[in-house]
This record gives structure tokens, C-alpha cells and sequence, in this order.
């Protein structure tokens, strides 16, 4: 039974993530913060502080009892969220953002390292606001830029071991995550669904060809993938003045 372990597996896309591996037959390690309150017979959960690497060690050891020492898929999908211009934040809600979205990931892949094998995958979540920043969510926004970063340097120095690192860059989703009063949630919508991540994070997972399989970066929906390529085609004052008028 192939087996994928996923953090902040609680509710949202965590949830969505574990509810279509399961569906498929695998072992899923749901692990979270907060209690899992779903089961299946197929269904390992746990807690996990994702900013405290002796958490994560505890997490993983324990996950591994049930599938043979290894893991297929690890989903490093924990992320939190303050909404507001940068001086009205607490820097309280500054660190939390930076703690969780970074370190919490970092710490994840470094864990999860020694379980991964020859054909495993690591899922980082990124966020199509690290298209371009964001403004209304400019720590969140920027904690993105680094996944994105931290996943393309992983894919390199993890190829020698043939273990695939990529990133998911969903627009907002349907979660609690999505409940602020940023400007580009305001205007582009709140439109995804949990569901149609977790379908582009089974993706990412089963590259269809070899062609797929050097993909890096995943989109989900027609715009911020439309939204991906115009960033990387167009001058970064063309990017900042779409940004502005998305989310200005």
C-alpha cells in the first residue's frame, strides 16, 4: 500500500488531500495542529506543531510504524494567514506567518527527507501570490516566495536521489484561510474548491510522461496558470500593474 503523510490535515485542503488518497486505496498520515475528527480504516492521525522540528520527528516516526519505515508522498501543506496592511500587524501575527509557512516547511522537508525514497515526491503548498507580491497579504505573500524558492533548490539538490520536489499555486481557495478582506479575494473571487487542489496535488504525484515529470511548478485554475505564464513572460512593470489592478 503506497502511503502519503500530510500536515495540516485537519480541515481544507489538508482534508481534501487525505479524503482522495484514501479514496485511491493508499495509507494516509493526517496530521495536524488541531484534532482530526475524520477516520477510515486507512487513516493514521497524529499531532503536529510544523514549527517545532522535535514535533515533526515524533510525527513521522510514529507515521512510519504503519508503512514499513518509508513514505511514497509527503504533503508539506500547513499554512496560516493574517490579512492587513503590514503596519497594522501585530508582530505576533508577522512571526506566526513566517514561523508556519517557512520554517514549518523547511523543517518538514528536512525531516521527511530520510523516509523518502527513489520514485517519493515531496508537495510543497505555495500560492499564485507569490506570483507577483501581494498587497493586503504581503507576509503571506512573501512566505510564498520562499516555498516557491525552497522548492526549486530541493528539486536540484534532491535529483541525485531521484526523489521529485514540487510546488502547488493555488489562487484563493475555499477554506478558512480565504475568510479576509484582501483586495485580489475581493475582486478574482473566491472560487476553488479544496477538492480541485487535491486533485492537482494527485497530479502533480502521477506525472502522466516523462515530460510531467520534470514539472516543477503546479497550477490550478485556468487563471493562475494564465496569471503564472503572463508573470513570466512579461516585464515586471507590465506584472506590477496587473497585480495593481487585481489587487490594488
Amino acid at each position: 500500500m503506497r502511503s502519503v503523510f500530510i500536515s495540516g490535515a485537519g480541515a481544507g485542503i489538508g482534508r481534501a488531500v487525505a479524503e482522495k488518497f484514501l479514496a485511491a486505496g493508499w495509507m494516509v498520515g493526517a496530521y495536524d495542529i488541531n484534532p482530526v475528527d475524520y477516520h477510515h480504516k486507512n487513516l493514521v492521525k497524529g499531532h503536529l506543531d510544523v514549527t517545532d522540528a522535535a514535533s515533526w520527528d515524533a510525527a513521522l516516526a510514529d507515521f512510519v510504524r504503519h508503512t514499513g519505515g518509508t513514505i511514497d508522498v509527503v504533503d508539506n501543506n500547513a499554512g496560516v494567514l493574517v490579512d492587513g496592511p503590514l503596519e497594522t500587524l501585530t508582530p505576533d501575527q508577522v512571526q506566526a506567518q513566517i514561523n508556519v509557512n517557512c520554517s514549518g516547511v523547511t523543517l518538514g522537508a528536512r525531516a521527511a527527507k530520510r523516509y523518502l525514497h527513489r520514485g517519493s515526491t515531496l508537495v510543497n503548498m505555495s500560492s499564485a501570490s507569490a506570483i507577483y507580491g501581494q498587497p493586503g497579504i504581503a507576509v503571506y505573500s512573501a512566505t510564498k516566495f520562499y516555498v516557491a524558492g525552497l522548492t526549486e533548490a530541493l528539486n536540484l539538490e534532491w535529483s541525485r536521489d531521484k526523489i521529485r520536489v514540487v510546488a502547488v499555486w493555488p489562487l484563493w481557495a475555499k477554506t478558512e484561510l480565504a475568510d479576509v478582506k484582501a483586495p485580489s479575494a475581493r475582486r478574482l473571487g473566491v472560487r476553488i474548491t479544496p477538492e480541485q487542489v487535491a486533485d492537482v496535488v494527485w497530479e502533480a504525484v502521477h506525472p502522466a510522461n516523462r515530460w510531467r515529470r520534470g514539472h516543477i511548478h503546479y497550477g490550478v485554475s485556468r487563471l493562475d496558470k494564465l496569471l503564472y505564464r503572463s508573470r513570466k513572460l512579461s516585464p515586471s512593470r507590465v506584472a506590477r500593474l496587473l497585480t495593481r489592478v487585481v489587487a490594488g
